[in-house]
């Protein structure tokens, strides 16, 4: 009997998820679950490079099962849980650390933008790779669905994996093969940037009533008057609604964009009706999921033992070939 691969990814409990969170990672999380033995985990402890707030950052936690669960995600099918359940992974962390090069760590793509973003440079964003290269080898994971932004830290991962197997004579990690998630474009945000919670730019997936209407409507557009015909392909709008819309919806709103008559406004309005029709299922179940959040808390709870009884069975022979030794 082939063994199932390992599928590993997580997602960072810093704010609400939102429509950029879904279409680039969560959508392809769900399908995965049926591919593999998936692990998805929330990754509180990365989070802690900017949220300092514990009862923010705790809710979050929460907030993120709910979304996955409303979403689709099944825990008889993937195994869910809070990164900080997993000792090991820090564990691991530590080790790997003392094998990476500084020099590695300062090439850091991600690093410069978060920088430049405005987060204070803190040896913990500095340090990211590390503990992202733990997150996914403590599993013996086999494929890192991820977007094209971190497919140099999925680089780095598979190199300390190998600097370790080879400083210590043996197959101790397994190198997992990136698996580069390219099937959608990058979303943008109310600002024409990236969707990014650090931007401060997202559109929530389960906003509601007025706030989210607020939001879609404070997308930025160019000026062209209302009379005036309209490139559907240089409008912010425009590229959000084709995340949602069949191909005919797509073709027939374009349409309108060149013909003129046809504001920014009721393009607006279009996409506001295409995000609360496409995820009104998914907002009543969750809602039904916040009525029985002990449910939601045995999730976590169940999934991250299951993920300990995978990472002990990895670390303990890392120990061993380290001389790390427990007295426990």
């Amino acid at each position: 009997m082939t063994k199932k691969k390992t599928i590993l990814s997580g997602i960072q409990p810093s704010g609400k998820l939102h429509i950029g969170n879904y279409f680039g990672a969560i959508r392809q999380h769900i399908a995965m679950q049926e591919q593999g033995d998936a692990f998805y985990f929330i990754a509180n402890y990365h989070s802690l490079t900017s949220v300092r707030e514990g009862e923010i950052l705790y809710q979050n936690t929460i907030d993120v099962t709910l979304d996955y669960l409303a979403l689709g995600l099944d825990p008889e099918k993937a195994t869910f849980f809070a990164q900080s359940d997993v000792p090991q992974v820090i564990e691991l962390a530590w080790i790997l650390g003392t094998l990476t090069p500084v020099s590695l760590m300062e090439k850091g793509v991600s690093y410069k933008d978060k920088i430049a973003a405005g987060l204070s440079p803190n040896i913990g964003l500095f340090t990211y790779p590390v503990l992202q290269a733990a997150d996914i080898l403590i599993y013996h994971s086999d494929v890192v669905p991820v977007g094209e932004d971190q497919k140099q830290n999925i680089e780095i991962c598979r190199d300390l994996a190998g600097k370790f197997n080879r400083a210590y004579e043996g197959e101790y990690l397994v190198i997992p093969e990136e698996h580069i998630v390219k099937s959608v474009a990058v979303v943008p945000g109310t600002d024409g940037r990236k969707m990014s919670k650090s931007y401060g730019n997202t559109i929530p997936i389960f906003g509601e009533g007025k706030p989210l209407k607020k939001i879609v409507m404070s997308i930025q557009t160019d000026s062209t008057p209302l009379e005036d015909p309209k490139d559907p392909d240089g409008d912010n709008v425009f590229a959000l609604i084709k995340l949602f819309a069949s191909k005919e919806q797509q073709e027939d709103i374009a349409a309108k964009y060149r013909a003129g008559g046809y504001g920014y406004g009721h393009a607006k309005n279009e996409l506001l009706g295409f995000i609360k029709e496409y995820f009104s299922e998914a907002l009543e179940k969750r809602k039904q999921l916040e009525q029985d959040l002990n449910y939601v808390k045995d999730v976590l709870s169940d999934g991250g033992k299951k993920a300990r009884e995978r990472a002990e069975s990895v670390m303990q022979p890392i120990r061993e070939a380290t001389g790390i030794v427990r007295s426990f």
